[in-house]
């Protein structure tokens, strides 16, 4: 999930220059958003505003879809794990680690490795993006029977002959005029039978 620097990325990613660096934590499961809350008190308490950034909880919006019922959820990208940016110091260090619910940083030993600069960026593009389009959250296989619930085909049944996650499409065998065709559809116009 996230890897180890070498000596000279270290330096260019803050560690041994002073300069701000993202650093994930581990927590206990579960616990990421209380632990992102007690860490921003204690940063507001302790007067860390000028080493410790920001603290983030990866989260996706995802589509659940359950006995027929659609619902948009909030799902951790990183379940276990908080980001934090920071200028790493035994000051900064201290408060981070001992807030209730850090378990230890990610690194080696005691020694915490800031996340290279392309891990980040791919991480804040997938939270900031806020996708337009919330993920649908299927459990279809290949071979399912399922029945077609919105759109023209409504009320059919098919079985699954293909999933397309990126784009949250199924493609459905249809039987209409003796045959077998096939439809592409959303995940949200079919439901198990």
């Amino acid at each position: 999930m996230f890897t180890e620097h070498t000596g000279e990325e270290k330096e260019k990613s803050g560690e041994k220059t002073g300069e701000p660096a993202w650093y994930a934590i581990h927590t206990y499961s579960g616990y990421e958003n209380k632990v992102k809350s007690h860490l921003e008190a204690r940063i507001a308490s302790m007067d860390m505003k000028g080493k410790i950034f920001r603290v983030i909880v990866p989260m996706e919006e995802e589509v659940e879809i359950k006995q027929g019922q659609r619902r948009t959820v909030q799902r951790k990208v990183f379940p276990g794990y908080v980001l934090v940016e920071m200028i790493m110091s035994d000051e900064a260090w201290y408060v981070v680690r001992n807030t209730p619910g850090v378990t230890s940083f990610v690194g080696s030993g005691n020694k915490p490795v800031p996340l290279q600069e392309h891990e980040i960026k791919s991480i804040l593009k997938q939270v900031t993006k806020e996708s337009e389009k919330p993920k649908a959250k299927v459990s279809f296989t290949k071979g399912q029977s399922v029945r077609v619930i919105d759109g023209p085909f409504a009320d059919f049944i098919g079985t699954v002959s293909d999933l397309n996650m990126d784009k949250n499409k199924v493609t459905v065998l249809v039987s209409f005029f003796g045959r077998e065709t096939p439809v592409v559809l959303d995940f949200l116009q079919v439901e198990k039978i």
